[in-house]
């Protein structure tokens, strides 16, 4: 048995060299092409007045921590069934949250913050209170308690619903707060108004898809009943019926069909729109009973070929979008090969190997690069003397860190279920302590006890 899976792991080595070989030799060619293009004119661009530089760092940050990271830890711990851990920690971030909104700016140099990031903050504010009130009740918090109506309804809705509810609630604080996180800059410097909206809003869900895209695939990767859940679809299946829908709203909102005239951009969002839906119909077909699929990962590919080729009006945006797209592709690639050389078809080989982590981040990365690739912010780059080099190693040292946050909220959740065999698929903490005590009982009965017992029921 040695020999032939030393064969196999040989034979899939090689053939991801040569894939990977073949990527690089296609990036040279390609950069020697692009070479010509040369830099765009700065001479017109004055470097930007940051006023503040400090506070605003540092207020970013802390909204980093208490907003997006901290609610990580309590959905983790929340999903882990530690809910008084979990409902601790939410305080500070309810408590923070109330801050941000109601207190706490960002303001651009005008002191003006735009109203989406306002909005987003009383949100945030609003959905973490309604958490932490849920997750109370979960917990049995003694004030919550007390009270009659709500004893009612704990015990009509039951801690099992009550623990979903929060478990829910948490993981959209977190989603949440990456949208705050995110939107904090653009208010900072004042991005995205009027003619640049659109284009904001767009790289902003986009970019945010292919993050959480590749968080799912890296979810279903790290945690083992998932990975090894033996149902009747795939995840290739669920791909496919995603992207099919994906692909139909994009179709009729990317463009007024019969409104307005059709530009080139329409015809790229639009008929983008068009090949997810058609390959999504396929995928579908591919993926029943079970089955394994190339359809989502070439659809990835084909997006990325897309992205890479999308005319820009400044050189560096070409670049950026170049270097997503190659990313892209590169993440549509290697899922190919995962699926069809490294699982030949299966679902799972029972142990994660290295390579398997690498599409997922390609997805991460891909994500982050378009979510920074809107024009005012390259624009900014210039204005501060940079080129597209140092910008792409620094968005991707962010994919790095975010990927890594990932893995590791990951990870510790697992710590959790096993230290306390308690997961979102396993029965409430308080029943396990419940048939603890029983067999605690049963242990603690003497010999005598029990043959009385068992002489009374033969009677």
């Amino acid at each position: 048995m040695t020999k032939p899976n030393m064969k196999m792991d040989a034979g899939f080595s090689r053939i991801v060299s040569i894939c990977l070989l073949t990527c690089f030799l296609f990036e040279k060619v390609y950069c020697d092409m692009e070479h010509d293009m040369g830099m765009d004119d700065t001479s017109s661009y004055t470097r930007p007045d940051i006023v503040d530089a400090g506070p605003r760092a540092f207020h970013w940050l802390c909204t980093l921590g208490f907003l997006l990271l901290l609610p990580s830890v309590v959905t983790c711990l929340s999903f882990a069934g530690r809910i008084y851990s979990a409902t601790f920690l939410q305080c500070i971030c309810a408590f923070y949250a109330f801050l941000e909104a109601a207190v706490f700016r960002f303001q651009d140099n005008d002191g003006v913050e735009n109203r989406t990031s306002r909005g987003t903050a009383w949100f945030l504010a609003g959905l973490t209170w309604i958490a932490l009130f849920f997750g109370g009740l979960a917990g049995g918090t003694g004030f919550l308690v007390r009270n009659k109506r709500l004893q009612t309804f704990i015990s009509n809705t039951g801690e099992t619903r009550l623990s979903y509810i929060h478990r829910g609630l948490s993981f959209l604080t977190v989603v949440t707060g990456w949208v705050k996180v995110c939107l904090a800059p653009v208010a900072l410097f004042g991005f995205c108004r009027e003619a640049h909206t659109g284009q904001c809003i767009a790289h902003g869900i986009m970019g945010s898809a292919f993050v959480l895209y590749g968080f799912i695939y890296v979810l279903v990767l790290i945690v083992p009943w998932i990975r090894n859940a033996q149902t009747s679809y795939s995840q290739d299946y669920i791909d496919s019926w995603v992207m099919c829908a994906w692909g139909i709203v994009n179709t009729f909102t990317e463009h007024r069909w019969g409104r307005e005239g059709w530009s080139v951009h329409d015809y790229q969002h639009t008929f983008m729109g068009i090949i997810w839906w058609a390959g999504g119909i396929l995928g579908i077909l591919l993926s029943r009973n079970g089955r394994r699929t190339f359809v989502p990962s070439l659809i990835i590919i084909f997006t990325g070929w897309a992205m890479s080729e999308h005319a820009q009006h400044l050189i560096i945006s070409t670049k950026v979008h170049n270097m997503f797209g190659l990313i892209l592709m590169c993440g549509g690639a290697l899922r190919i090969l995962e699926i069809s050389f490294l699982l030949k078809d299966k679902r799972t080989l029972g142990k994660i190997h290295s390579f398997q982590f690498l599409a997922p981040f390609c997805l991460v990365s891909s994500g982050i690069l378009f979510m920074g690739a809107n024009e005012e912010q390259l624009i900014l780059v210039l204005r501060l003397g940079g080129d597209h080099s140092a910008y792409v190693l620094i968005i991707l040292s962010g994919a790095f860190l975010v990927y890594f946050w990932m893995i590791t909220c990951l990870e510790f959740y697992l710590y959790l279920f096993e230290k306390g065999k308690q997961g979102f698929l396993s029965k409430p903490y308080e029943l396990q302590e419940e048939n603890n005590n029983v067999n605690f009982e049963l242990d603690n009965m003497s010999d005598d006890d029990m043959n009385e017992d068992v002489s009374s029921f033969n009677v």
